[in-house]
């Protein structure tokens, strides 16, 4: 038995809760990391800590939470600035990547709102661009060792093989569809070996027809309400009707994120398992 035999099989015979100690083990060791990359992971892991509290008001507190911060926070101050509300789009269009509960879906959703179908559709391509640079950045630059810690290299060197393989054309098709979510992709983006220039030209041409199928569905929603909104005066039942629009938006684009990533981690283990026999 050679040597590299042996150290396959040693691994085999640990117990799992060996294996469970190295893994927390590993997490919360960074030696091998330099400050500038630290600093990037704490701010990862203290944005996914806010992200999960608002989602915990959203489901167990208040249901229609989503749906007053757009109108308030997003839809109105926009709308009262005028012109200038240009800014704060895309200024808020990528800070939101940055915040679970608020997928960029859901902004897009609300440019249709402001300004109708097609001026809400090139406001929502220029605001995904902004959101998807942010996004990569940040995953960039501490994104892919915080992977590595939670699903291990064998998973990213499964994703750099693929975008090797397709290039920019996966990334323009994961854009396309409009309940894939986009942050995620953004993110994923970042952890992997691609080129800058080519996921923003592959982010900008998939944007597309995902910014104008939202502004489309924005400003259907929006056709009975006259800006700015004061939630104030609208009936209960109508606010929360317009808020489960808001929220099953989220839960679609929840599932198929969820069936995704399940399906990610077992093709990366059968991967993984056809890499070791060949």
């Amino acid at each position: 038995m050679n040597e590299t035999t042996e150290k396959d099989a040693s691994e085999e015979n640990r117990s799992f809760f060996e294996k469970v100690k190295d893994y927390f083990k590993n997490l919360v060791d960074f030696s091998s990391y330099d400050t500038k990359t630290i600093l990037f992971m704490i701010l990862v892991v203290i944005l996914v800590g806010v992200s999960l509290y608002l989602v915990y008001i959203l489901v167990f507190e208040d249901s229609t939470i989503l749906y007053k911060i757009v109108i308030d926070w997003f839809v109105n101050p926009i709308h009262l600035i005028g012109i200038w509300g240009i800014f704060l789009f895309v200024g808020v269009m990528a800070i939101q990547g940055l915040i679970i509960p608020i997928p960029s879906e859901i902004v897009l959703f609300a440019s249709g709102m402001i300004w109708g179908i097609w001026v809400g559709g090139v406001m929502g391509i220029i605001g995904s661009v902004a959101a998807g640079i942010l996004c990569f950045y940040i995953s960039r630059r501490g994104g892919r060792p915080l992977a590595e810690k939670f699903v291990g290299t064998t998973a990213i060197d499964m994703a750099d093989n693929f975008i090797h393989k397709y290039g920019i054309g996966a990334i323009i098709f994961a854009r396309f569809l409009p309940f894939i979510a986009f942050d995620p992709i953004s993110y994923a983006s970042g952890i992997v070996d691609l080129d800058s220039k080519k996921y923003t030209l592959a982010t900008f041409i998939g944007s597309i027809p995902r910014a104008f199928f939202y502004s489309f569905l924005g400003s259907t929603l929006s056709a009975g309400l006259s800006l700015p909104v004061d939630l104030s005066e609208l009936p209960l039942a109508e606010i929360e009707a317009q808020a489960n629009s808001f929220n099953l938006i989220l839960v679609i684009i929840a599932l198929v994120l969820g069936v995704m990533f399940i399906a990610y981690y077992v093709v990366s283990k059968y991967w993984s398992k056809k890499l070791e026999k060949e």
